[in-house]
């Protein structure tokens, strides 16, 4: 045989070996890769235990309550809201009635007081 047939025949022995080496490794690496995705099914079904337990357990009462006192909370926010609004409407009913009795009853007082607002608010508009 020739230098370059026995090369080759040493070239193509190393690749065999080297397919065997590889072949090996990704059954060792397969092999830790399904204990690992074992491991992480194994978690999470702890974990989902856990939350269950959460849930249907003490924790469960303690967010029932936890949310039966915001909705309590929203619901008196609410209705000072509404009261605050109705007390807006009252007074500002009230002011135009006082505006318009001024008008009515002092015209000129009234004409004179809305032009020293206005100068007020034209000199501040002004800087």
């Amino acid at each position: 045989m020739s230098t370059a047939s026995t090369a080759a025949n040493n070239a193509g022995e190393t690749a065999k070996e080297a397919i065997r080496e590889a072949r090996k490794a990704a059954s060792a690496a397969s092999g830790n890769l399904e204990a690992d995705l074992q491991a992480l099914r194994d978690e999470f079904a702890r974990l989902a235990d856990q939350v269950a337990g959460i849930v249907a357990g003490p924790g469960s009462a303690a967010w029932r309550r936890a949310k039966a006192s915001i909705d309590d909370a929203v619901a008196e926010a609410e209705d000072k809201g509404r009261e605050a609004a109705s007390a807006v409407r009252e007074v500002s009913g009230h002011f135009v009635d006082a505006i318009d009795e001024s008008i009515k009853t002092r015209p000129y007082t009234t004409l004179a007081i809305v032009a020293g607002i206005a100068f007020l608010f034209g000199a501040t508009w002004r800087r």
